[in-house]
């Protein structure tokens, strides 16, 4: 089946399926997998110390797939960076960027913070600039700043908890009322059934997080992919951590843990446990094109 969007239209990608930014396993191979399997992969500039280090990884990147491939800059806001002696910030990146661009790499992602001076560079470059943010009050200063599109991430997902953070359905449903620009829904999603449930609520494509930690690609520990294979969604403590608005930046896997049975291949995840199973939900639902465009 073909899986028409305006993500896969803009970004020329065959799913709406966009991979998360990861530190420390967000590199060349890990990405390569997932923009060969149809998706678009993320090398995550956090990871490299140095220009150098960052373009050797970008001319890996290229070596390993000719699909397109995105860069994510989780960039640290003024305040706090105000406050530690070497912050990854907007002018710490600012390299990066050049490098990126120079090296032909058209798809950015950016995170944490806004960055309207990197976001000003990418734009003047004509290439392509999504931002990821907790709330719709963030993504609707996100398509004022001239995004080609916004990461909306539920209160189901990991990482910072903001006290106005919505559920993904929500942030969906009202964030398609509200922008114009393409949304990509993000947190807790871990299956085809809510690969499915994100595009009906709005999304334009959907981020994987969590559910891709335990495939063969991701170099993350052996025992880092156990305690995920084997995560109790239903233990007090992962329900607090999740869920608990207080709580800062956390190593805690989202809700998605609850979909993973074992390690699989990027590949697989993909095609079988998502594109596959999704379009046997489609056909059980009495669909029967081999075109399915959602705009």
């Amino acid at each position: 089946m073909k899986w028409n969007t305006r993500i896969t239209e803009l970004i020329n990608i065959k799913y709406p399926i966009i991979m998360g930014a990861f530190a420390s396993v967000g590199r060349a191979e890990f990405a390569a997998s997932f923009s060969k399997a149809g998706g678009l992969g993320i090398i995550t500039a956090l990871n490299f110390g140095t220009n150098e280090e960052f373009e050797k990884e970008i001319k890996k990147m290229k070596k390993l797939t000719s699909k397109p491939f995105g860069v994510n800059f989780s960039i640290m806001p003024p305040m706090m960076a105000s406050k530690v002696p070497h912050p990854r910030d907007e002018d710490f990146y600012m390299d990066y960027v050049h490098i990126a661009l120079d090296e032909g790499v058209r798809i950015f992602t950016t995170s944490a913070y806004q960055a309207p001076k990197i976001s000003e560079v990418i734009l003047d470059a004509e290439a392509i600039w999504f931002h990821k943010c907790t709330t719709l009050k963030h993504a609707l200063s996100t398509e004022k700043l001239g995004a080609h599109g916004v990461t909306i991430v539920g209160v189901e997902g990991t990482g910072f908890k903001n006290p106005l953070q919505n559920t993904t359905l929500v942030n969906m449903t009202m964030a398609r009322k509200l922008l114009k620009i393409p949304l990509i829904a993000a947190g807790g999603i871990g299956d085809a059934r809510g690969f499915l449930s994100a595009l009906a609520m709005g999304a334009d494509a959907v981020c994987f997080g969590t559910a891709i930690l335990a495939t063969y690609e991701c170099k993350a520990p052996h025992s880092y992919k156990r305690k995920l294979i084997h995560q109790d969604i239903f233990d007090e403590e992962f329900y607090h951590k999740i869920f608990h608005h207080q709580l800062k930046d956390k190593s805690i896997w989202s809700y998605a843990a609850g979909h993973i049975d074992k390690e699989v291949s990027v590949q697989e995840f993909i095609e079988n446990h998502i594109i596959q199973k999704a379009e046997e939900i489609l056909r059980g639902w009495g669909f029967q094109g081999d075109e399915l465009s959602i705009f």
